[in-house]
C-alpha cells in the first residue's frame, strides 16, 4: 500500500477550511476535517482514477464539501499537494498550483 504524504501547503488549505467551517457553526469544522481525510485516505486505493488537472496534477473531489484535492504519484507515495476550495475562481486555483 502506498503511503501518503500531504504538503505543508495542503495542511494549511485543511487548517483554513476547519476555520472557515467552525465559524459557520461549532462542530462543522471537525466534520469538514473528518471527511476530508476519509477522501485522503481513499487515494491509497483509488489514487491514478482521477482526471488530470494542470499538466500534472491528479484532481479527487471530496465526497462531502466543495473541495478538490490535488496529488501527484509514484509507486511508493501518494504526495497530496494542495486541497483546494471549488467555489473560488480557477485562475486562483491555476496560479495556487503553478
Amino acid at each position: 500500500m502506498k503511503q501518503i504524504k500531504i504538503s505543508l501547503e495542503a495542511t494549511q488549505d485543511l487548517i483554513e477550511g476547519y476555520k472557515f467551517y467552525e465559524k459557520q457553526e461549532e462542530g462543522v469544522g471537525t466534520y469538514f476535517l473528518d471527511s476530508l481525510y476519509s477522501d485522503i485516505a481513499s487515494l491509497s486505493i483509488y489514487s491514478g482514477v482521477h482526471q488530470i488537472y494542470f499538466e500534472k496534477y491528479y484532481r479527487q473531489l471530496s465526497m462531502r464539501f466543495p473541495f478538490a484535492i490535488y496529488y501527484t504519484f509514484n509507486e511508493n507515495f501518494i504526495y497530496v499537494q494542495a486541497i483546494l476550495d471549488c467555489r473560488r475562481e480557477s485562475s486562483w486555483s491555476t496560479k495556487r498550483l503553478s
